[in-house]
């Protein structure tokens, strides 16, 4: 009975290879749920590199188990191997395979970056400095301000740029670009927590909300040390510097909740800087924005500014003495 020709075995091993490589790499089902319009770009990179590397798994590890057993010590043998010195053939092979798939991977990569929005923010703009929204009682010195919805002073850039800065990140995919966004979000990241203010309405909030189907852009900055924006389902991290203001455009494709977390150890409380990104229909968006817009009007009118350095001592402590339950009575007996 004649062999089958190795080349036609090759050939046969090549073609099922190639089939579970392709297979495994678009099922995989490693990354999470897919819940804005750059996701897919990702993912398709993603799937392609797990697919190659299912097939470069694939023949190194077949390889070793091939020659482990074909060429196994037998029983009584004790002659020397073939002496093999070079095959330049091999070499170049596994050589160029690599070269080549590199190569590909490089230009692919540049091309979703180039779709999810990363070469829009290369023009001028002029720095961007965060200012306190219209509703918060400002501080001024030692000023203490109640209720206190943000450290509005902290958001505040301290160096404002008179000159022209870059901003880093992703900006609009190439179908948006020149458009403005439906949405924008100013975004500081601090020890230990991310604050969201709305400067077309006011709004500051501590969770990101967002409406489904349109375009964000969230403007970041930092007050104290180097943090990352990462939204996993949404596939988007963009780090946040202090002092080099960067932007990330997206589009939600899905409503519900999904986690922000910071992936810069940003000092020991770093893995509770954790917060939600919650996606409504464009409805729902409306309401929310218009409820807390008359809420957080509400509480302005409330807000009382004083300065301790004005007050007298039982002035200062009458806050204090009422949460300590402490009465004329109590007095008495500390003093008969």
């Amino acid at each position: 009975m004649n062999q089958i020709p190795s080349s036609i075995l090759a050939l046969v091993a090549g073609i099922l290879i190639t089939l579970v490589s392709f297979w495994y790499g678009q099922n995989n089902n490693l990354m999470p749920v897919q819940a804005s319009a750059q996701a897919p770009l990702v993912d398709g990179f993603f799937n392609v590199m797990v697919g190659i590397a299912t097939a470069l798994f694939i023949v190194v590890e077949g390889t070793i188990l091939y020659f482990v057993i074909k060429y196994r010590k037998r029983a009584g043998d004790e002659t020397d191997g073939v002496p093999v010195s070079e095959n330049f053939a091999l070499e170049v092979f596994w050589t160029a395979i690599p070269a080549i798939l590199v190569m590909g991977l490089g230009v692919y990569s540049v091309e979703v970056y180039r779709d999810m929005g990363g070469f829009d923010t290369g023009h001028q703009m002029m720095a961007h400095v965060h200012h306190a929204p219209s509703h918060m009682a400002k501080m001024s010195g030692s000023a203490v301000a109640a209720p206190l919805i943000a450290d509005t002073e902290g958001m505040a850039s301290e160096a404002q740029a008179a000159g022209v800065e870059k901003k880093y990140g992703f900006g609009a995919a190439p179908d948006n670009q020149g458009k403005a966004a439906d949405v924008s979000v100013d975004v500081t990241g601090m020890q230990f927590a991310w604050i969201f203010n709305y400067p077309d309405s006011g709004v500051v909030s501590g969770e990101l909300h967002v409406p489904v189907g349109e375009t964000v852009e969230l403007n970041l900055s930092a007050t104290d040390v180097i943090h990352s924006f990462w939204v996993p389902q949404f596939r988007l991290k963009q780090d946040v510097m202090p002092g080099l203001p960067s932007k990330l455009n997206f589009v939600a494709t899905k409503t519900g909740e999904f986690d922000v977390v910071c992936t810069e150890l940003c000092g020991g409380y770093h893995g509770s800087m954790r917060t939600r990104v919650i996606v409504h229909t464009p409805e729902e968006y409306d309401t929310w924005l218009k409820e807390n817009q008359i809420a957080q009007q509400q509480d302005m009118q409330n807000a009382v500014a004083v300065k301790p350095t004005e007050l007298s001592t039982a002035e200062f402590l009458a806050p204090y003495v009422a949460e300590m339950g402490v009465t004329s009575d109590t007095l008495a007996q500390i003093h008969p």
